[in-house]
């Protein structure tokens, strides 16, 4: 399966909506589009990770990087991972948690309530 990267504002975020597999082929087209929201000047990215089937740790290092980034120029990042479903999300919400870096990220169940200006983030 092929990754795909959508991106649409909402509010004053960059909402990036990935879908597919996020693993070592895939995981660069996520680094790129993360460093082209940020050197267009968007400080406040979501990624909405609900599509993504699978992620293996050269996804996570990327979400880690995205993190990094967007902490050293002063801007935020919010993940979007429902937690249950067949496959919806739910896998990298697991991955996260097993390898103990979820508490890392804010977390929504969905874009709406990450793009918001309330902290509605769910616990690790």
């Amino acid at each position: 399966m092929t990754l795909t990267v959508g991106e649409a504002r909402q509010g004053g975020w960059t909402v990036l909506r990935v879908r597919g597999e996020l693993d070592l082929v895939s995981s660069p087209e996520v680094r790129r589009e993360v460093h082209a929201a940020v050197a267009a000047g968007h400080r406040e990215v979501v990624l909405d990770l609900s599509d993504v089937l699978f992620c293996d740790s050269s996804g996570v290092g990327v979400l880690i990087a995205a993190r990094r980034l967007l902490h050293s120029c002063g801007g935020r990042l919010r993940l979007v991972l429902p937690d249950r479903g067949p496959a919806e999300g739910s896998h990298v919400n697991r991955v996260l948690g097993a390898l103990g870096v979820r508490r890392l990220f804010d977390v929504y169940a969905d874009a709406s309530s990450a793009t918001g200006d309330e902290p509605e983030a769910l616990p690790a």
